[in-house]
């Protein structure tokens, strides 16, 4: 059968072109002589016809699940493994399966156009390799999938010098409505072929992402030990064996690559390692974690797998520079957040891993790159970018990819890694088909850049940020080829980075208009950086108070860098969620320092003292406090001589103390108080109290009660001052009279007589008497005048 026309960008051998031309003659020959004998209007139906079936996917499903090995030398077999599925209604019959060999592709251009038309029936099949190496099948029943695989010598593909060459895998058959043989199904993919060591070899260098979402709140338990509280259990089930950061911890160990990570997932997992609690499905509870032990495991596997190699530290919770560039820059403090997330992160990746990492480099989400994003970039610390090639494009007329380093200003240099090879693993690789097609196209477009020049460079593969599980094991079997193989050798990133850059290279970077709109509708907003200068001003402003605010900052100074992750992406209601629940705790926590309640307090006389109580509910004591205690009505009542009057506060936790204010009334009546407690730089603190104070000064009534009380007293003393001056002349009288007795001879018997009849009665007479003149002095105490209040007691 004749071949189809060339794909652009395929260069065939002249020995190749002279077959394949002949071939098509000799094939054809036949065909157009019957074709001579049909009507005109025959002749256009079935080339009519013919097109319609040649173009786009056959009838029968090709998937080509493995080809090994993927990139072969002399003396190796290769074979290739897949199933075909019939996708029509007929059964197929006299089926077979062959491997066909097309013209070497020679520019990277022609490999991704021939990777478009992966199943394309109207595109070139290539030249089918020997007759014995086929798959026969006798039926093809509709719907179900049917296993073939083939191997076959290397040397009989009929390859010339290295190169890449597409290799297509056909199934030919038959069915009822239409019984001759045709082409139903094909898949493509590529076979590069570098036979022996290249000439010069390239130096490549691929990062391996251990990046994951948030998964770490701000609360932590109301104890000591301040257990750590996860959003929900994900990370366990991402480190557990065969989860995604598993898979990825063991496919890079046995890797020469450059591990990029992010300090806030190492972070979370030692968290992890220890008592932790997970927050319940509603988010209003939390339970005991239980997976310690998986967390210690892989943190001892991470450990010996970047032993010796080199390691990258992304900020604290790797944040989106784009975004902060973006939106975050006009607002307060959004810098010194992206520096205090720079700042941690060599010393978490030290105390968990043991390895000092670089901090040097940024990474832009997807190497997109602008002239504010380079700035934000570099502001902390950073003096490389990692970009990506379709964002930092070529302008000039270089004729191969240039090296990765480029300066672009500032003492700033651009890594730039390749996007088709970063790119190769993004799609769905769940199925072993769709794996094995981006390995092959990997493994092509990298020797296909080896052979542009014999001018050695150096290339850069940056993947992206969280691959999946099925992704990471096509990334690592590419990975593993391409370092098995004899175009490419390996680098680190910090070599690359200071490599010989291209003179020809673009150092331009884009301007902010080129930034893919795709991208910029991902972005954190404005509003969620004024969220986080929010919550950081209120953590600021608790802080201050306590007399340990390390427990306090480390783990909310890393939950607000939580905020500006990259991880938010395409995640806007999980984004502001987060910000939220932050903001809440730390609400929450600062409200734990307060002021008791009061109700109406009375005030009996001129002055008294008022009781202000502040409670301190949390675990550690808090001072660096002031409570002002301020009357509204300065004029009625005075506080410490003053309007107001303040004094310093001190509690240690879960305790309360009770502070008095010296007060001093002037007009009776009601006069509305606040407290407000205040940090030392004058800063409010929580909310005011504010209650009446009620005075009551001295009545009327009261005055007469208490005169009436003094009158009563007087003419009692009166009384008893009469009384003995009588009792006083009655015995001068007495005495008197027993001496005119004594002299006239009174008897004596009638003097007893008297005196006991004087003694009665004065004893009845004084019975009558408030006081006799041998009573002694009343001892009873002075009663208070003061009325009773109904109101709170106060210190007088």
């Amino acid at each position: 059968m004749a071949e189809a026309a060339d794909t652009p960008g395929m260069t065939p051998s002249p020995a190749r072109r002279w077959l394949r031309r002949t071939g098509a003659l000799l094939a054809g020959a036949p065909l157009l002589a019957g074709l001579l004998q049909l009507p005109t209007s025959s002749a256009q139906a079935v080339g009519q016809a013919s097109a319609k079936e040649a173009s786009g996917a056959g009838t029968v499903a090709v998937a080509v699940d493995s080809l090994t090995p993927s990139a072969p030398t002399d003396g190796d077999t290769l074979t290739v493994s897949g199933t075909v599925t019939n996708n029509g209604k007929q059964a197929v019959t006299d089926a077979h399966v062959d491997l066909r060999v097309g013209d070497e592709l020679t520019t990277r251009s022609a490999i991704d156009s021939a990777a478009k038309r992966a199943d394309d029936l109207s595109g070139p099949l290539g030249d089918a390799v020997g007759g014995k190496y086929i798959a026969k099948f006798a039926r093809l029943t509709p719907g179900v999938a049917q296993h073939f695989s083939i191997s076959v010598p290397v040397d009989e593909l009929d390859l010339g010098d290295g190169g890449v060459y597409p290799v297509g895998v056909s199934l030919w058959g038959e069915t009822a409505a239409k019984p001759w043989e045709q082409v139903m199904g094909v898949q493509r993919t590529f076979l590069p072929w570098q036979p022996e060591e290249a000439d010069t070899a390239t130096k490549t260098t691929v990062l391996w992402p251990l990046v994951s979402t948030v998964h770490m709140t701000a609360e932590t338990g109301s104890n000591e030990q301040q257990t750590p509280v996860f959003l929900n259990d994900d990370l366990a089930e991402e480190i557990s064996p065969g989860g995604r950061l598993d898979q990825l911890v063991s496919l890079g160990k046995a890797l020469d690559v450059t591990w990029v990570i992010d300090p806030d997932l190492l972070a979370s997992v030692d968290a992890m390692a220890g008592r932790y609690d997970v927050r319940s499905g509603n988010g209003s509870t939390t339970m005991a974690g239980t997976h310690q032990a998986v967390a210690k495991q892989w943190l001892d596997e991470l450990q010996q797998a970047v032993q010796g190699k080199e390691v990258v530290a992304l900020p604290f919770a790797d944040p989106d520079l784009a975004s902060l560039a973006h939106n975050g820059t006009g607002v307060t403090g959004s810098l010194s957040q992206l520096k205090a997330a720079t700042d941690v992160a060599a010393t978490t990746v030290e105390t968990v891993l043991h390895v000092t990492p670089s901090t040097d480099f940024a990474w832009p989400v997807e190497g997109a790159v602008d002239p504010s994003i380079v700035k934000v970039a570099t502001s902390a610390g950073a003096d490389k970018v990692i970009a990506r090639s379709d964002s930092l494009e070529e302008t000039g007329d270089l004729s191969y990819t240039p090296s990765a380093a480029r300066p672009i200003g500032g003492g700033t240099t651009a890594v730039v890694a390749d996007t088709r090879l970063s790119t190769a693993f993004q799609d769905d690789l769940t199925k072993a088909s769709a794996s094995t097609l981006a390995v092959q196209e990997f493994l092509a477009q990298s020797l296909a850049l080896n052979l542009q020049t014999g001018k050695q460079r150096s290339i850069v593969v940056a993947p992206q940020r969280m691959p999946t599980a099925s992704q990471a094991q096509a990334l690592a079997e590419a990975v593993t080829a391409l370092q098995g193989g004899t175009w490419s050798q390996t680098q680190q990133l910090a070599a690359a980075a200071t490599a010989k850059p291209d003179p020809g290279a673009t150092t331009k970077v884009p301007s902010r208009s080129k930034y893919p709109s795709s991208l910029a509708k991902q972005e954190l907003p404005r509003s969620a950086f004024q969220e986080i200068a929010a919550t950081q001003d209120k953590l600021d402003n608790f802080t201050v108070i306590l007399t340990d605010e390390s427990r306090v900052v480390t783990p909310f100074g890393r939950a607000i860098n939580r905020e500006m992750s990259a991880s938010w992406r395409g995640r806007t209601t999980a984004a502001s969620s987060f910000r939220r629940g932050v903001q809440e705790h730390i609400d929450t926590l600062a409200a734990q320092v307060k002021l008791i309640e009061k109700s109406e307090t009375k005030l009996s006389g001129r002055s008294a003292t008022i009781p202000v109580t502040v409670q301190n509910n949390l675990v550690q004591g808090v001072d660096h406090l002031v409570l002002r205690l301020t009357s509204t009505n300065e004029t009625r009542l005075e506080i410490g001589g003053h309007s107001f009057d303040e004094q310093p506060i001190t509690v240690s936790g879960g305790h309360s103390t009770t502070v008095k204010f010296t007060t001093s009334a002037n007009v009776n009546g009601q006069t509305t108080v606040v407290a407000q407690l205040y940090t030392e730089d004058g800063r409010p603190y929580g909310a005011p109290v504010t209650f009446d104070v009620k005075v009551t000064e001295i009545t009327a009534t009261v005055m007469l009660v208490i005169g009436g009380g003094v009158l009563l007293l007087v003419l009692a003393g009166f009384r008893m001052y009469t009384q003995r001056k009588r009792a006083a002349a009655r015995e001068v009288e007495e005495d008197a009279h027993d001496e005119a007795g004594e002299a006239v001879g009174t008897p004596v018997a009638s003097q007893g007589s008297e005196d006991r009849l004087t003694e009665e009665s004065g004893a009845r007479s004084g019975a009558d008497d408030p006081v006799q003149p041998s009573d002694e002095s009343p001892d009873t105490a002075a009663e208070s005048a003061d009325p009773s209040g109904t109101g709170e007691r106060v210190d007088r």
